[in-house]
């Protein structure tokens, strides 16, 4: 493929200029809203977040409202404690609370052709018809979006008054604990067959930045639907899970989305905003967790940071390879460019990239989307760093800043450091207060106290070798990770890639 012309259309980027003494998190600009939430805490991995939620669903009144990219019926929400008379298995077990509580509506939104994977993998077509029909448990396709793009938001809404949203999709492949040990025999997907380690992330936040989501949740069901929905009652009792410990309490928390022009809509890029007015204020530190790394964009605004004598470090912990053929063909070939140029703009030293491994060296597949800047801001969302997220796709983020107009910013960033601590312990294995330590003894600097810490086997973090720069710009977006609509046939082999391997 040729090099973009200088006359070729490219989607308008972002441009943001922030002033340090400003708040990077502003409605209309870098996200929707910005909405409080009495309790907010991160859940890593799968294990964890489903139970969690099978804990929240349980004490479900009014309203449940899953938005996702795919959605397998067949999953187990926890394998080690199934509940004494109720299914194990996801789709039974909401019918079941359907059936125990004749005023509950459980609404389930899937992008359309995610219902091929659904499909391919058994989930019968009788049993999604069963519940197309249902008045109380409604399931129902999304294909209000351009050619070629995916609906990407992983959202559940529980009464207005608890919320999850992130990157972990109700659906198989996902389930893992925080060790992801080899060979795990409970890692395995509905028709019994294994998969590898998976590492991936979510928040949950309560009160009116619930309520924000369940907003967007019903404008995304009418726009699929044609069906307006109403709020819930406002009266709930209290559905925070028990065993979770918010990370921030009394918080306001930024809603940052990704819609693609379509139908008159206005296209929407307050995620792409985000990132890059958080790139350019970053001051001592990036660290990003993600399935791709490819966005043009952001590999242009971060070379620049790195092109500074003073700019920050970057870290990024990313996958060893993605996952099925034409994904990597099109997202590997893509980040070889973007790690090329980056190297070519490290002149100081200040960039690295890691893959996680498992106790015996195994891939652990990276799936979370997470951007920690300092100790000033926290997203944590389903948007990857590639370009389908930036302007695309449709995305969801929530973002935590330490701001001093908004509660108690030393709280919010000692919040926001002990998260980025606790992920760096998971990956290598140790105490976060081993973290804390080698923070301590390298002066703040990231890459030095990875580097202490980390190891050459074992469970660790092993550096992904970047190439040699070529001399050429990042190109513009192609094939399966378009900036702007792709043809129908890539559509289809993206919505199709590796399902049929997967069981």
């Amino acid at each position: 493929m040729t090099e973009t012309s200088k006359t070729e259309h490219h989607p308008q980027h972002v441009a943001v200029a922030i002033p340090g003494s400003v708040p990077l998190v502003q409605p209309g600009l870098t996200c929707w809203r910005l909405e409080h939430a009495g309790r907010l805490a991160p859940i890593v991995d799968a294990a964890p977040y489903f139970r969690l939620l099978r804990d929240a669903l349980l004490r479900a009144r009014h309203s449940v409202l899953f938005i996702g990219w795919e959605f397998d019926t067949r999953i187990k929400l926890d394998p080690d404690a199934p509940l004494p008379g109720l299914p194990d298995r996801l789709g039974p077990f909401l019918s079941a609370l359907v059936e125990r509580r004749p005023e509950l509506c459980v609404r389930v939104l899937q992008w359309n052709l995610g219902l091929i994977g659904t499909l391919v993998r058994g989930v019968p077509p009788l049993h999604l018809l069963n519940w197309i029909m249902s008045r109380r448990f409604q399931f129902r396709l999304d294909n209000a979006h351009p050619p070629g793009a995916a609906h990407h938001q992983k959202i559940v809404v529980i009464d207005d008054a608890l919320a999850f949203c992130g990157g972990i999709d109700m659906t198989n492949d996902r389930w893992d604990t925080h060790h992801h040990k080899d060979g795990d025999p409970r890692r395995v997907r509905p028709s019994g067959r294994a998969y590898g380690a998976f590492h991936d992330a979510t928040m949950a936040v309560d009160g009116p930045a619930a309520a924000a989501l369940g907003d967007l949740a019903r404008e995304r069901w009418r726009r699929a639907t044609g069906e307006r929905i109403e709020p819930p009652p406002s009266a709930s009792p209290d559905l925070w899970p028990r065993q979770l410990v918010p990370l921030l309490r009394d918080v306001v928390v930024g809603i940052a989305r990704t819609e693609p022009e379509y139908h008159g809509r206005t296209g929407v890029r307050e995620i792409e905003a985000l990132h890059l007015a958080a790139i350019a204020a970053a001051r001592r530190a990036i660290y990003v967790e993600g399935q791709y790394f490819a966005a043009r964009c952001i590999g242009e605004a971060l070379a620049a940071r790195l092109r500074e004598p003073d700019g920050p470090e970057v870290v990024v912990i990313n996958s060893q390879r993605a996952r099925g053929w034409v994904e990597e063909k099109a997202m590997g070939a893509a980040r070889q460019r973007l790690l090329a140029y980056l190297r070519e703009a490290d002149q100081h030293g200040r960039f690295r990239i890691y893959r996680p491994v498992t106790a015996n060296g195994a891939p652990i597949y990276v799936h979370a989307k997470v951007l920690i800047v300092d100790d000033r801001l926290l997203r944590i969302g389903s948007a990857n760093l590639n370009n389908r997220s930036m302007g695309f796709d449709t995305e969801c983020d929530l973002v935590v800043e330490a701001r001093s107009d908004a509660g108690d910013a030393t709280a919010v960033s000692q919040g926001i450091t002990a998260f980025r601590n606790a992920l760096l312990s998971e990956h290598l294995a140790i105490d976060a207060s081993t973290v804390t330590a080698a923070l301590t003894r390298s002066s703040g600097s990231l890459i030095q106290a990875v580097e202490a810490l980390r190891r050459e086997s074992g469970r660790s973090l092993l550096p992904i070798e970047a190439p040699f720069a070529d001399g050429k710009p990042l190109r513009h977006g192609e094939l399966l990770d378009p900036e702007e609509p792709e043809p129908i046939w890539s559509m289809l082999m993206h919505a199709l890639h590796d399902r049929f391997r997967q069981g």
